[in-house]
């Protein structure tokens, strides 16, 4: 009986820290989405892991943390930030690692609805971003069509090395 207490106990106490976590992982993404609204350039990238990489919707679009300052500098300068609205969004984690991974729907007034998965670390005791991939959600009805144009145009583009 002591040790079915024990684990229930324990259990408990892992739900809430899950759960505590959770909301300071959902305050974290929801605090990147915002920044990027705001054009907050410093706030945006603050949500960043150190050796973090974001992955845009173009195949060149792979950068490390500085290599996505440069890009996102001009924009956010000029007020013009990116607005995503969180549709849902889905937290996994393993006990014991400071390690989350996540996807989440989002819609965007010029790219209609995306995709944002991504890979959050504990980094001096706060979570950052480590891996955040944004992408197109392309319904079925239209895969193939979109498809076709996606390589239709990588024809014209030199290929990535």
């Amino acid at each position: 009986m002591k040790k079915l207490s024990i684990l229930l106990i324990s259990l408990l106490a892992f739900g809430a820290e899950l759960k505590a976590g959770n909301q300071s992982i959902d305050e974290l993404l929801d605090g990147f989405h915002s920044a990027a609204a705001n054009s907050d350039f410093d706030a945006y990238f603050a949500h960043f892991s150190s050796n973090g990489h974001f992955l845009g919707t173009d195949a060149a679009e792979r950068w490390s943390v500085e290599e996505f300052k440069n890009y996102a500098r001009p924009a956010f300068s000029a007020g013009r930030g990116w607005r995503y609205l969180v549709l849902s969004r889905n937290l996994e984690a393993v006990s014991g690692l400071e390690v989350v991974w996540f996807d989440e729907i989002l819609t965007n007034v010029s790219l209609g609805k995306c995709r944002g998965t991504g890979v959050i670390v504990k980094e001096n005791g706060k979570w950052k971003i480590a891996y955040y991939s944004l992408t197109l959600l392309i319904p079925n009805e239209i895969a193939g069509s979109v498809g076709a144009q996606s390589m239709q145009v990588d024809t014209l583009v030199t290929p990535l090395p």
